[in-house]
């Protein structure tokens, strides 16, 4: 990892108690409007989810609402959702809606029809004489939001003195660009309201410690210690392999250990497949399961892994699915998962990713807005049509690895509240991600650091 954050991790690595009241306190809750959403970058959305001028979709964090467009030159813009003459929204979102998404030619604010182009010029003021030339079409136009892109993502900030998203996401960029993640497509992507503090749903997926407990089915398919770097603002997670393994590894694409890494393997995939539905792709699994075919037995863990990769990335290609070249130092260093500050996670490889977001639901800290996805890279005109899919946290509607983590949650969240809890004690090696969180958090809300443990 870059050495201009090593201090920061070994300050880190000392154990360290999180305050309880970044989980529960509802004035806590209300402070992070102004001071955490409308300071940081946060992703509003995927660029393919608008094709062509016109396109929108609306992104709503608590009490903004902000409206992206693809203008007529195919560039994109964002702007408050509220008109500047009485403050109406010009999208309504529907009750119970994730957002709106559509294709429009102006916005027409429904009031007393003020209309805008998507350069967010006010077009047309009914009766405009009446302001006496104090109000006119020159200072009447829409409030713009700041919007990039990286990653195939779309990207706002509400704060107009914030930096650009690029220098905001190093070191992830950096390390993440050589995986092409833009050019993956969503397989599913669901959202839900969940009864929990939006940090205790990313919480549950940004660390491997848990691993082994709430999921002891993977345990036959080998050992999940991992450990937890902070990368500044961002951190990241990556799994502990045997020697030489993990810069063989492509990121969340690896051997299962045990007598015979051929059956090993072939099971882990075919159960992470039906079980968990995510971090792995039907070519995997079907190289997987032609291992025991395809090799003979006693072949070493390290040749069964290569032999595995070679061959599904040949058989991709072959149908016109190219899987990203990444050196293996970059393999290596950008580990299996990046936690970007502060509520995006990219569990990434070369050829998928599963990609967690949280944030607050109506203010309250006790709930929050969950959204996961699956990307994966398909054969050009073959991308599939998806859309959010709003799923309460059942096994029914996601898949039984994810309710397990889903159970969690709720009781994390209850229990943060008993008197005989002090606040989070994350481990120093593997949780470290937490901590940095919540160091971050800090320093924009002005409370809440992390303290060390005498």
């Amino acid at each position: 990892m870059s050495d201009q954050f090593d201090t920061l991790n070994e300050a880190l690595s000392v154990a360290h108690q999180i305050p309880v009241e970044a989980y529960i306190s509802p004035e806590y809750a209300r402070r992070e409007q102004t001071h955490l959403w409308r300071k940081v970058w946060q992703v509003a959305g995927r660029c393919e989810d608008l094709p062509s001028p016109g396109s929108f979709l609306t992104y709503d964090i608590l009490e903004d609402s902000i409206i992206v467009v693809r203008d007529d030159d195919k560039q994109l813009r964002a702007y408050f959702n509220a008109c500047p003459h009485r403050g109406r929204k010009l999208i309504d979102i529907p009750e119970g809606e994730r957002y709106v998404r559509g294709r429009r030619s102006q916005f027409v604010c429904g009031f007393h029809g003020w209309r805008f182009d998507f350069a967010g010029n006010n077009t047309f003021m009914a009766e405009a004489q009446d302001w006496q030339g104090k109000v006119d079409s020159a200072c009447a136009g829409l409030t713009p939001v700041q919007v990039d892109t990286w990653g195939g993502w779309i990207w706002i900030n509400m704060d107009p003195e914030a930096g650009s998203l690029r220098d905001y996401l190093e070191p992830a960029a950096s390390l993440l660009d050589p995986f092409a993640l833009d050019k993956m497509r969503c397989r599913w992507r669901k959202w839900g309201v969940f009864d929990c503090n939006w940090k205790v749903a990313l919480e549950a997926f940004n660390e491997t410690y848990h691993v082994a407990t709430t999921h002891p089915e993977f345990n036959q398919f080998g050992g999940f210690r991992g450990w937890s770097k902070a990368q500044g603002r961002h951190s990241n997670i990556g799994y502990e392999a045997p020697k030489d393994m993990d810069k063989n590894q492509q990121a969340k694409l690896r051997v299962g250990e045990g007598a015979d890494p051929r059956v090993a393997t072939a099971a882990m995939q075919r159960y992470t497949w039906d079980k968990a539905n995510t971090n792995t792709t039907e070519t995997l699994v079907a190289v997987a399961e032609r291992l025991v075919d395809e090799l003979p037995e006693g072949t070493p863990a390290t040749e069964v892994l290569q032999y595995w990769l070679k061959t599904a990335r040949e058989e991709d290609a072959a149908r016109g699915v190219h899987w990203a070249e990444v050196d293996a130092d970059t393999v290596g260093k950008s580990g299996t998962a990046w936690q970007l500050f502060p509520n995006f996670q990219i569990g990434h490889s070369v050829n998928n990713m599963l990609c967690y977001n949280a944030r607050p639901y109506q203010g309250d800290p006790d709930r929050c807005i969950f959204e996961a996805a699956v990307y994966q890279l398909y054969p050009e005109g073959q991308e599939p049509e998806t859309e959010w899919e709003y799923c309460p946290p059942t096994e029914e509607a996601w898949c039984y690895v994810l309710s397990q983590d889903f159970s969690n949650m709720r009781a994390v969240q209850q229990g943060m509240k008993s008197p005989g809890f002090g606040g989070p004690r994350p481990n120093p090696y593997m949780e470290r991600s937490t901590v940095n969180l919540h160091r971050n958090l800090a320093e924009l809300m002005g409370s809440g650091h992390p303290v060390p443990i005498e």
